[in-house]
Protein backbone atom coordinates (compact mmCIF):
# COMPACT_ATOMS: atom_id res chain seq x y z
CA UNK A 1 0.00 0.00 0.00
CA UNK A 2 2.37 3.02 0.69
CA UNK A 3 4.55 1.53 -2.03
CA UNK A 4 2.09 1.96 -4.53
CA UNK A 5 1.01 5.43 -2.64
CA UNK A 6 4.74 6.78 -2.82
CA UNK A 7 5.34 5.73 -6.65
CA UNK A 8 2.22 7.64 -7.74
CA UNK A 9 3.44 10.74 -6.25
CA UNK A 10 7.34 10.37 -7.14
CA UNK A 11 7.05 10.56 -10.81
CA UNK A 12 7.49 7.14 -11.71
CA UNK A 13 3.67 6.56 -12.49
CA UNK A 14 3.89 9.55 -14.76
CA UNK A 15 7.05 7.58 -16.71
CA UNK A 16 5.11 4.25 -16.97
CA UNK A 17 2.48 6.64 -18.98
CA UNK A 18 5.52 7.63 -21.63
CA UNK A 19 6.38 3.89 -21.95
CA UNK A 20 2.71 3.23 -22.84
CA UNK A 21 2.45 6.06 -24.87
CA UNK A 22 5.42 4.77 -26.90
CA UNK A 23 4.25 1.60 -27.57
CA UNK A 24 0.72 2.42 -29.00
CA UNK A 25 0.07 6.19 -28.54
CA UNK A 26 0.08 6.49 -32.64
CA UNK A 27 -2.94 4.24 -32.95
CA UNK A 28 -6.29 6.22 -32.79
CA UNK A 29 -7.51 5.53 -29.74
CA UNK A 30 -3.93 4.92 -28.24
CA UNK A 31 -3.67 7.43 -25.63
CA UNK A 32 -6.90 4.82 -23.95
CA UNK A 33 -4.93 2.03 -25.10
CA UNK A 34 -1.71 3.49 -22.93
CA UNK A 35 -3.96 4.48 -19.86
CA UNK A 36 -4.88 0.62 -20.07
CA UNK A 37 -1.30 -0.75 -20.32
CA UNK A 38 0.05 1.55 -17.75
CA UNK A 39 -2.68 0.99 -15.16
CA UNK A 40 -1.62 -3.02 -15.61
CA UNK A 41 2.15 -2.27 -15.38
CA UNK A 42 1.36 -0.15 -12.08
CA UNK A 43 -0.72 -2.94 -11.22
CA UNK A 44 2.46 -4.92 -10.59
CA UNK A 45 3.91 -2.37 -8.24
CA UNK A 46 0.50 -1.23 -6.16
CA UNK A 47 -1.68 -4.16 -6.14
CA UNK A 48 -4.89 -1.99 -5.25
CA UNK A 49 -7.64 -0.59 -7.59
CA UNK A 50 -7.65 2.85 -6.09
CA UNK A 51 -4.23 3.26 -5.90
CA UNK A 52 -4.45 2.72 -9.54
CA UNK A 53 -7.13 5.54 -10.11
CA UNK A 54 -5.44 7.70 -8.16
CA UNK A 55 -2.01 7.72 -9.61
CA UNK A 56 -2.86 6.53 -13.62
CA UNK A 57 -6.31 8.46 -13.11
CA UNK A 58 -4.63 12.31 -12.27
CA UNK A 59 -2.33 11.62 -15.26
CA UNK A 60 -4.28 10.24 -17.92
CA UNK A 61 -7.93 11.80 -17.28
CA UNK A 62 -6.53 15.53 -18.14
CA UNK A 63 -4.58 14.20 -20.64
CA UNK A 64 -7.15 12.27 -22.70
CA UNK A 65 -9.58 15.21 -22.20
CA UNK A 66 -6.86 17.74 -24.01
CA UNK A 67 -6.52 15.08 -26.92
CA UNK A 68 -10.15 15.03 -27.64
CA UNK A 69 -11.77 12.38 -25.59
CA UNK A 70 -14.98 13.33 -23.71
CA UNK A 71 -14.45 13.48 -20.04
CA UNK A 72 -16.95 10.54 -19.59
CA UNK A 73 -15.04 8.12 -21.56
CA UNK A 74 -11.50 8.80 -20.06
CA UNK A 75 -13.06 8.28 -16.43
CA UNK A 76 -15.18 4.76 -17.08
CA UNK A 77 -11.89 3.87 -18.82
CA UNK A 78 -9.73 4.77 -15.83
CA UNK A 79 -11.53 3.07 -13.56
CA UNK A 80 -13.06 0.09 -15.26
CA UNK A 81 -9.57 -0.93 -16.01
CA UNK A 82 -7.79 0.10 -12.72
CA UNK A 83 -9.48 -3.71 -11.58
CA UNK A 84 -6.35 -5.06 -13.66
CA UNK A 85 -4.61 -3.50 -10.09
CA UNK A 86 -5.89 -6.44 -8.33
CA UNK A 87 -5.29 -8.92 -11.09
CA UNK A 88 -1.87 -8.31 -12.09
CA UNK A 89 0.68 -9.29 -8.94
CA UNK A 90 1.28 -8.75 -6.90
CA UNK A 91 -1.93 -8.18 -5.43
CA UNK A 92 -2.92 -7.34 -2.18
CA UNK A 93 -6.52 -9.17 -2.20
CA UNK A 94 -4.85 -12.18 -3.34
CA UNK A 95 -2.32 -11.89 -0.38
CA UNK A 96 -5.54 -11.69 2.41
CA UNK A 97 -7.00 -14.47 0.23
CA UNK A 98 -3.94 -17.00 1.08
CA UNK A 99 -3.45 -15.86 3.98
CA UNK A 100 -7.09 -16.57 5.36
CA UNK A 101 -7.20 -20.21 2.74
CA UNK A 102 -3.54 -20.46 3.93
CA UNK A 103 -2.46 -21.20 -0.01
CA UNK A 104 0.90 -19.98 -1.37
CA UNK A 105 0.78 -15.98 -1.56
CA UNK A 106 3.19 -17.19 -5.09
CA UNK A 107 0.55 -19.28 -6.79
CA UNK A 108 -2.43 -16.89 -6.26
CA UNK A 109 -0.38 -14.17 -7.40
CA UNK A 110 0.17 -16.10 -10.84
CA UNK A 111 -3.17 -17.16 -10.53
CA UNK A 112 -4.18 -14.12 -12.37
CA UNK A 113 -1.84 -13.07 -14.83
CA UNK A 114 -3.78 -14.67 -17.49
CA UNK A 115 -7.35 -13.18 -16.47
CA UNK A 116 -4.90 -10.08 -15.84
CA UNK A 117 -3.43 -9.96 -19.58
CA UNK A 118 -6.90 -10.90 -21.10
CA UNK A 119 -8.59 -8.17 -19.52
CA UNK A 120 -6.24 -5.80 -20.60
CA UNK A 121 -6.00 -6.96 -24.38
CA UNK A 122 -10.05 -6.87 -24.52
CA UNK A 123 -9.85 -3.59 -23.09
CA UNK A 124 -7.78 -1.97 -25.31
CA UNK A 125 -9.56 -3.31 -28.63
CA UNK A 126 -13.03 -2.24 -27.27
CA UNK A 127 -11.36 1.58 -26.38
CA UNK A 128 -9.96 1.34 -30.33
CA UNK A 129 -13.61 -0.03 -31.16
CA UNK A 130 -15.39 2.95 -29.24
CA UNK A 131 -12.99 5.49 -30.41
CA UNK A 132 -13.64 5.04 -34.03
CA UNK A 133 -17.08 6.74 -33.59
CA UNK A 134 -15.53 10.10 -31.68
CA UNK A 135 -14.44 12.45 -34.28
CA UNK A 136 -13.11 15.07 -31.29
CA UNK A 137 -10.22 12.32 -30.79
CA UNK A 138 -6.50 13.51 -32.21
CA UNK A 139 -4.79 11.50 -34.04
CA UNK A 140 -1.01 11.63 -34.46
CA UNK A 141 0.73 10.88 -37.52
CA UNK A 142 2.20 7.06 -37.79
CA UNK A 143 5.87 7.35 -38.16
CA UNK A 144 8.30 4.34 -39.64
CA UNK A 145 9.36 1.42 -37.60
CA UNK A 146 12.96 3.09 -37.03
CA UNK A 147 11.39 6.42 -35.44
CA UNK A 148 8.90 4.11 -33.15
CA UNK A 149 11.67 1.77 -31.78
CA UNK A 150 13.60 4.79 -30.96
CA UNK A 151 10.87 6.32 -29.22
CA UNK A 152 9.94 3.57 -27.45
CA UNK A 153 13.51 2.90 -26.67
CA UNK A 154 14.03 6.24 -25.35
CA UNK A 155 11.09 6.08 -23.42
CA UNK A 156 12.23 2.97 -21.85
CA UNK A 157 15.70 4.57 -20.88
CA UNK A 158 14.00 7.90 -19.50
CA UNK A 159 11.75 5.20 -17.39
CA UNK A 160 14.56 2.63 -16.59
CA UNK A 161 14.26 3.34 -12.60
CA UNK A 162 10.36 3.45 -12.84
CA UNK A 163 10.53 -0.16 -13.89
CA UNK A 164 13.36 -1.27 -11.95
CA UNK A 165 10.56 -0.52 -8.94
CA UNK A 166 8.16 -3.34 -10.87
CA UNK A 167 11.22 -5.71 -11.23
CA UNK A 168 12.56 -5.57 -7.56
CA UNK A 169 9.06 -6.87 -6.36
CA UNK A 170 8.32 -9.54 -9.13
CA UNK A 171 11.87 -10.82 -9.12
CA UNK A 172 11.86 -10.51 -5.19
CA UNK A 173 8.93 -12.46 -4.91
CA UNK A 174 9.08 -15.27 -7.43
CA UNK A 175 12.49 -15.64 -7.20
CA UNK A 176 12.62 -16.81 -3.93
CA UNK A 177 14.33 -14.50 -2.53
CA UNK A 178 12.15 -12.44 -0.43
CA UNK A 179 8.69 -12.52 0.94
CA UNK A 180 5.93 -10.34 -0.33
CA UNK A 181 6.20 -7.77 2.92
CA UNK A 182 10.38 -7.81 2.65
CA UNK A 183 9.86 -7.03 -1.54
CA UNK A 184 7.29 -4.19 0.01
CA UNK A 185 9.71 -3.14 1.77
CA UNK A 186 12.75 -2.44 -0.60
CA UNK A 187 10.18 -1.45 -2.90
CA UNK A 188 9.19 1.85 -0.38
CA UNK A 189 13.15 1.87 0.09
CA UNK A 190 13.91 2.25 -3.09
CA UNK A 191 10.79 4.61 -4.10
CA UNK A 192 11.69 7.60 -1.53
CA UNK A 193 15.54 7.06 -2.76
CA UNK A 194 14.24 7.55 -6.53
CA UNK A 195 11.75 10.04 -5.70
CA UNK A 196 14.10 12.22 -3.72
CA UNK A 197 17.37 11.96 -4.97
CA UNK A 198 16.85 10.81 -8.71
CA UNK A 199 13.53 12.56 -9.71
CA UNK A 200 13.38 14.68 -7.08
CA UNK A 201 9.68 15.30 -7.61
CA UNK A 202 8.53 13.26 -3.92
CA UNK A 203 8.48 15.69 -1.06
CA UNK A 204 8.75 15.95 2.50
CA UNK A 205 4.72 16.84 2.43
CA UNK A 206 3.96 14.24 0.48
CA UNK A 207 5.64 11.51 2.34
CA UNK A 208 4.00 12.53 5.21
CA UNK A 209 0.49 12.34 3.45
CA UNK A 210 1.42 8.82 2.26
CA UNK A 211 2.24 7.47 5.36
CA UNK A 212 -0.69 8.64 6.79
CA UNK A 213 -2.49 6.59 4.30
CA UNK A 214 -1.05 3.71 4.55
CA UNK A 215 -1.21 3.76 8.28
CA UNK A 216 -4.98 4.23 8.81
CA UNK A 217 -5.53 1.71 5.32
CA UNK A 218 -3.23 -0.85 7.05
CA UNK A 219 -5.41 -0.04 10.23
CA UNK A 220 -8.40 -0.87 8.53
CA UNK A 221 -7.60 -3.86 7.60
CA UNK A 222 -6.03 -4.99 10.16
CA UNK A 223 -9.32 -4.73 11.87
CA UNK A 224 -11.32 -6.35 9.16
CA UNK A 225 -8.93 -9.12 9.05
CA UNK A 226 -9.73 -9.69 13.06
CA UNK A 227 -13.29 -9.41 13.05
CA UNK A 228 -13.72 -11.42 10.05
CA UNK A 229 -11.35 -13.99 11.77
CA UNK A 230 -14.42 -14.02 14.48
CA UNK A 231 -17.13 -14.16 11.84
CA UNK A 232 -15.17 -17.62 10.23
CA UNK A 233 -15.38 -19.04 13.21
CA UNK A 234 -18.78 -18.20 14.57
CA UNK A 235 -19.65 -19.32 10.28
CA UNK A 236 -17.77 -23.10 11.55
CA UNK A 237 -19.90 -23.47 14.59
CA UNK A 238 -23.52 -22.63 13.42
CA UNK A 239 -22.41 -25.08 10.16
CA UNK A 240 -23.12 -21.79 7.89
CA UNK A 241 -21.01 -22.73 5.16
CA UNK A 242 -22.35 -26.40 5.01
CA UNK A 243 -25.32 -25.04 4.79
CA UNK A 244 -24.73 -23.06 2.14
CA UNK A 245 -23.51 -26.08 0.20
CA UNK A 246 -26.73 -27.92 0.94
CA UNK A 247 -28.72 -25.02 -0.19
CA UNK A 248 -26.92 -24.53 -3.82
CA UNK A 249 -26.76 -28.35 -4.48
CA UNK A 250 -30.86 -28.42 -3.82
CA UNK A 251 -31.18 -25.76 -6.76
CA UNK A 252 -29.05 -27.87 -8.68
CA UNK A 253 -26.20 -30.26 -8.53
CA UNK A 254 -24.80 -29.20 -11.86
CA UNK A 255 -21.40 -27.69 -11.57
CA UNK A 256 -21.50 -24.94 -14.27
CA UNK A 257 -25.03 -23.57 -12.80
CA UNK A 258 -23.52 -23.81 -9.21
CA UNK A 259 -19.95 -21.52 -10.59
CA UNK A 260 -22.65 -19.46 -12.44
CA UNK A 261 -24.64 -18.58 -8.53
CA UNK A 262 -21.21 -18.03 -6.86
CA UNK A 263 -19.71 -15.87 -9.73
CA UNK A 264 -23.41 -13.35 -9.03
CA UNK A 265 -22.75 -13.62 -5.63
CA UNK A 266 -18.95 -12.78 -5.75
CA UNK A 267 -20.21 -9.93 -8.16
CA UNK A 268 -23.27 -8.69 -5.22
CA UNK A 269 -20.67 -8.69 -2.45
CA UNK A 270 -18.24 -6.76 -4.72
CA UNK A 271 -20.87 -4.11 -5.28
CA UNK A 272 -21.89 -3.66 -1.29
CA UNK A 273 -17.84 -3.38 -0.10
CA UNK A 274 -14.63 -3.51 -1.08
CA UNK A 275 -12.10 -6.13 -2.31
CA UNK A 276 -10.49 -6.03 0.96
CA UNK A 277 -13.62 -6.73 2.63
CA UNK A 278 -15.32 -8.98 -0.10
CA UNK A 279 -11.77 -11.07 -0.07
CA UNK A 280 -11.85 -11.95 3.80
CA UNK A 281 -15.87 -12.44 3.45
CA UNK A 282 -16.04 -14.52 0.42
CA UNK A 283 -12.78 -16.98 1.06
CA UNK A 284 -13.88 -18.55 4.05
CA UNK A 285 -17.47 -19.02 3.04
CA UNK A 286 -17.39 -20.14 -0.60
CA UNK A 287 -14.13 -22.65 0.04
CA UNK A 288 -15.83 -25.16 1.43
CA UNK A 289 -18.22 -24.96 -1.15
CA UNK A 290 -15.60 -24.68 -4.30
CA UNK A 291 -13.71 -27.58 -2.88
CA UNK A 292 -16.99 -29.85 -2.39
CA UNK A 293 -17.93 -29.54 -6.69
CA UNK A 294 -14.17 -29.87 -6.92
CA UNK A 295 -12.75 -26.54 -8.25
CA UNK A 296 -9.13 -25.96 -7.76
CA UNK A 297 -8.52 -23.48 -5.12
CA UNK A 298 -5.99 -21.07 -7.13
CA UNK A 299 -8.95 -20.93 -9.83
CA UNK A 300 -11.30 -20.27 -7.29
CA UNK A 301 -8.63 -17.32 -6.68
CA UNK A 302 -8.70 -15.64 -10.00
CA UNK A 303 -12.47 -15.96 -10.28
CA UNK A 304 -12.80 -14.04 -7.14
CA UNK A 305 -10.50 -11.65 -8.83
CA UNK A 306 -12.30 -11.32 -11.52
CA UNK A 307 -15.97 -10.97 -9.88
CA UNK A 308 -14.94 -8.71 -6.95
CA UNK A 309 -12.91 -6.02 -9.55
CA UNK A 310 -16.34 -6.09 -11.91
CA UNK A 311 -18.31 -5.56 -8.56
CA UNK A 312 -16.20 -2.60 -7.03
CA UNK A 313 -17.59 -0.52 -10.73
CA UNK A 314 -20.67 -1.75 -10.54
CA UNK A 315 -23.45 0.43 -9.28
CA UNK A 316 -25.55 0.97 -6.73
CA UNK A 317 -22.43 0.98 -4.72
CA UNK A 318 -19.43 1.13 -6.88
CA UNK A 319 -16.72 2.25 -4.65
CA UNK A 320 -14.19 2.36 -7.56
CA UNK A 321 -16.52 3.91 -10.01
CA UNK A 322 -17.67 6.53 -7.62
CA UNK A 323 -13.84 7.00 -6.88
CA UNK A 324 -12.73 7.97 -9.96
CA UNK A 325 -16.10 10.11 -10.74
CA UNK A 326 -15.15 12.40 -7.79
CA UNK A 327 -11.40 12.66 -8.74
CA UNK A 328 -12.17 13.49 -12.21
CA UNK A 329 -15.05 15.68 -11.33
CA UNK A 330 -16.81 13.93 -14.17
CA UNK A 331 -21.07 14.00 -13.58
CA UNK A 332 -22.37 10.14 -12.86
CA UNK A 333 -24.43 10.32 -16.03
CA UNK A 334 -21.33 10.86 -18.60
CA UNK A 335 -19.17 8.04 -17.40
CA UNK A 336 -21.57 5.61 -16.64
CA UNK A 337 -22.29 4.34 -20.31
CA UNK A 338 -18.61 3.89 -21.05
CA UNK A 339 -18.01 2.23 -18.20
CA UNK A 340 -20.87 -0.31 -18.65
CA UNK A 341 -19.71 -0.86 -22.10
CA UNK A 342 -16.40 -1.64 -20.72
CA UNK A 343 -17.56 -4.28 -17.92
CA UNK A 344 -20.31 -5.67 -20.13
CA UNK A 345 -17.62 -6.75 -23.34
CA UNK A 346 -14.82 -6.54 -21.07
CA UNK A 347 -15.20 -7.34 -17.79
CA UNK A 348 -18.23 -9.83 -17.77
CA UNK A 349 -16.38 -12.16 -20.96
CA UNK A 350 -13.12 -12.15 -18.64
CA UNK A 351 -15.02 -13.88 -15.57
CA UNK A 352 -16.94 -15.90 -18.07
CA UNK A 353 -13.59 -17.56 -19.55
CA UNK A 354 -12.26 -17.19 -16.21
CA UNK A 355 -14.71 -19.56 -14.77
CA UNK A 356 -15.38 -22.07 -17.17
CA UNK A 357 -11.88 -22.28 -18.27
CA UNK A 358 -9.16 -23.41 -15.69
CA UNK A 359 -6.32 -23.64 -17.78
CA UNK A 360 -6.36 -19.93 -18.11
CA UNK A 361 -5.64 -19.47 -14.41
CA UNK A 362 -3.91 -22.64 -13.53
CA UNK A 363 -1.31 -22.53 -15.80
CA UNK A 364 1.56 -20.37 -14.82
CA UNK A 365 0.80 -21.65 -11.44
CA UNK A 366 1.32 -25.15 -12.58
CA UNK A 367 4.35 -24.47 -14.68
CA UNK A 368 6.19 -22.26 -12.15
CA UNK A 369 5.10 -23.49 -8.56
CA UNK A 370 4.71 -27.33 -9.37
CA UNK A 371 0.65 -26.66 -8.12
CA UNK A 372 -1.85 -29.85 -8.64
Amino acid sequence: IMAGGLMGSSGIAARLVNIAMALVGRFRGGLGGATVVATAIFGAIAGLCSAAVAAIGSIMIPRMEAEGYPRGHATGLVTVSSFLAQLIPPSVPMILYAWVSRLSVGACFLSTVGPGILSMLIYVILNWWMCRKIPTIKVYPKVGLWQQTREVGQSIFKGTFSLMGALIIMVGIYGGFTTPTEAATLAVIYTVFVGFVIYKTLTWRELGRTLFTTATTSGVVIMMTFFVIMLSRIYTMLNVPQRLIKTMMGISEDYYVILAMVNVFLIIIGMLMDDFSGTLLSAPLLLPLIRHIGVNPYHFAAIMGTNLGLGNVTPPCAPILYLGGRMANCPFDKMIWPATVFMIFGSLPVIIITTYWPGLSLFLPRLIMGIE
